[in-house]
């Protein structure tokens, strides 16, 4: 049985949300993400780390963050 959940990662200026699927079964592991899914968010990181914002989009929504001054 397996789960969608959202990632959140900021690295720089970005955050990108990627969705991955929580893998449950009856382990003591349980939930688990697939390696496929761990590649997919190291490849997000790489790509926001440097600075290829049109990988990152291809596999993740990405937002700019603007500092707010107080």
């Amino acid at each position: 049985m397996s789960r969608t959940s959202t990632q959140m990662i900021h690295e720089g200026d970005y955050v990108a949300e990627v969705s991955i699927d929580l893998i449950e079964d009856e382990t003591g592991w349980s939930p688990h993400v697939s390696e496929e899914d761990v590649l997919k968010l190291d490849r997000v990181r790489l790509a926001l780390r440097h600075g290829d914002i049109a990988a990152a989009t291809r596999e993740a929504k990405v937002y700019a963050l603007t500092p707010l001054s107080a």
